[in-house]
């Protein structure tokens, strides 16, 4: 292998974005690939179910990748593994709980037999083709949680994966800050760091002070408590459980990712449930409202979560009641402030009392604030920096942290998707690019959903559709039936006749002309009638809907 040979750094997704991570490290004939996540679709793709990366690159080089390695189970990091696994089948690695969620998602795809999957532990070195993969403890919003140390021929390489610093956590130990500090001495040439929380200064407090907040609430309550929060947030459920337990009350959970994380997390030790404390949500109605807590999906707002479904009168099972107390224990994720608000005005219109965020104490994040960002860095002292995981003002933040820490701003880049970042002992670069974007998964269609198509959907959304339907006689071509015209979510057809029947005139007129000229084939007598048809509704209104010329002959 030549000495001049480069480690290649290919961030796939999670760089000017929030999810969907997924980076590449090639050196040679090796590549090793740390997580791979989704995204929820924006409000600019209609329909859509979720959103993986583009992974065309690892398809054409499937046979230099050495296995996936997993930074912790969070569905922006491994959301897209049964994607990429029907493609590309390689072994992954990851911890416990992280690897009993990937199971719950390789079951539902019918993949869990043909995977090999490798159980790893933090402090545990994995061989992977020319480069080792250390997995260095870390804490976060879910258990389990790593950062990887990838000791590759060029150097050592650190990525944070999510992380936070916390002295009190609620399961385990605190982040080994000695393994980073124990790196920075042997010498780091790069450090890719966490970037989400780079807007706040100080440091996030400690997942422990929302136990304190929680039993507050229950302390002095009454009535039945909702609590709506991450399903993976294991600690954090924890907490409520400890609360309602030590109020005697009886705990059920609402939503398929909720009680799939809390039966993985029990199963394998991560949650402590005492004996009687949960029951079935069919089993609710056996007891008084103080007796109850429940346990929900739904904390960003989404459309039909079961908080949704509660707020809406929509669940099958729970009915907000006047005086119900509904706690909101998470923070909106960029973009679904609306979708909370409104949830949350529906809980109250109901009665219920709603403590949220802005109220109470009741949510603290799982990401790094600045001077933990800035402890990082000083303890691992890398010769190169690539901040990761947010959009483009994130990562610039946090480059000019680096910055104000001493770090030369030439060893700082700030990438992008499918941009190739070249590493070699005393050098890094921007190099060319690979293929990369967005896939969209649509029901069972992965990928069938392209830019046209969402275009389309867009056009139909925001302008409606008219419908022209004529038969012409399969010899002759002259008019037989029609034309007639149908709207659908354009203008209601009986408050707007006059303008139906000016559209049928412009329809004929326009078949009429297209028998002068003698245009016979389907293409341009459709052509004509789209053309005649869209400028006479925009003359008209000023609108432009799709036009659908649908012509039969006999």
């Amino acid at each position: 292998m030549s000495k001049n040979q480069k480690l290649k750094i290919i961030p796939l997704g999670g760089l000017n974005e929030i999810g969907k991570n997924l980076t590449v490290f090639e050196y040679g004939g090796d590549i090793v690939v740390l997580d791979c996540g989704m995204a929820f679709p924006d409000d600019d793709m209609p329909g859509i179910d979720i959103v993986i990366p583009d992974i065309s690159y690892l398809e054409k080089n499937r046979d230099k990748i050495r296995g996936i390695v997993l930074t912790h189970g969070h569905e922006d990091h491994i959301g897209a593994i049964p994607y990429f696994l029907k493609k590309i089948n390689v072994p992954i690695y990851g911890t416990r709980l992280t690897l009993g969620l990937v199971e719950c998602k390789l079951k539902e795809h019918n993949l869990l037999s043909k995977t090999k999957l490798v159980r790893v532990k933090a402090g545990d070195t994995v061989k992977l083709g020319c480069m080792r993969a250390e997995f260095i403890h870390t804490n976060h919003s879910i258990a389990d949680a790593v950062a990887i140390a990838l000791h590759t021929p060029v150097g050592i390489v650190v990525h944070s994966g999510d992380f936070k610093i916390d002295c009190t956590p609620i399961e385990g130990s605190m982040i080994d800050v000695a393994r980073f500090g124990e790196l920075g001495k042997k010498g780091v040439l790069a450090l890719l760091s966490d970037s989400t929380n780079v807007e706040r200064g100080g440091y996030s407090m400690s997942e422990s002070t929302v136990g304190d907040t929680f039993d507050e609430l229950f302390r002095g309550c009454n009535k039945r408590i909702v609590v709506a929060t991450f399903a993976s947030n294991v600690h954090r459920i924890q907490q409520i459980i400890n609360a309602a337990h030590r109020y005697n009350r009886r705990v059920a959970f609402s939503g398929r990712s909720m009680e799939n994380v809390a039966e993985v997390a029990i199963n394998l030790g991560y949650m402590t449930v005492p004996e009687g404390v949960l029951i079935s949500i069919d089993d609710i109605k056996k007891y008084r409202s103080n007796q109850l807590c429940i346990i929900t999906t739904g904390s960003q707002g989404e459309t039909m979560s079961a908080l949704w479904r509660m707020a809406y009168s929509d669940h099958r099972k729970i009915e907000i009641e006047k005086g119900d107390l509904v706690i909101v224990s998470a923070s909106p994720i960029p973009g679904n402030e609306k979708a909370i608000s409104n949830v949350i005005n529906e809980l109250f219109k109901k009665g219920a009392d709603v403590v949220y965020k802005s109220l109470e104490n009741i949510h603290v994040s799982g990401h790094a604030c600045q001077e933990e960002l800035k402890l990082l860095l000083s303890l691992v002292k890398p010769k190169f920096f690539i901040p990761v995981h947010g959009e483009y003002r994130h990562l610039k933040l946090h480059a000019a942290l680096a910055e104000r820490m001493g770090m030369n701003p030439k060893n700082i880049i700030i990438s992008d998707i499918g941009k190739v970042i070249e590493l070699g002992p005393n050098s890094i670069r921007q190099a060319a690019s690979v293929p990369s974007g967005v896939v969209l998964v649509d029901g069972l269609g992965v990928g069938d959903v392209g830019n046209i198509v969402l275009r389309d959907r867009k056009h139909l959304a925001e302008d409606g559709i008219i419908i022209v339907v004529v038969t012409l006689g399969k010899k002759t071509g002259e008019l037989l039936a029609g034309p007639d015209v149908l709207s659908r979510g354009f203008v209601y057809v009986r408050e707007s006749e006059d303008l139906m029947e000016e559209a049928k005139i412009v329809a004929r007129q326009a078949l009429d002309k297209c028998a002068r000229k003698k245009v016979t084939d389907w293409v341009g007598l459709k052509n004509s009638l789209k053309n005649s048809m869209s400028d006479f509704m925009y003359a008209k209104t000023k609108r432009k809907p799709m036009v659908l010329p649908v012509i039969m002959e006999v």
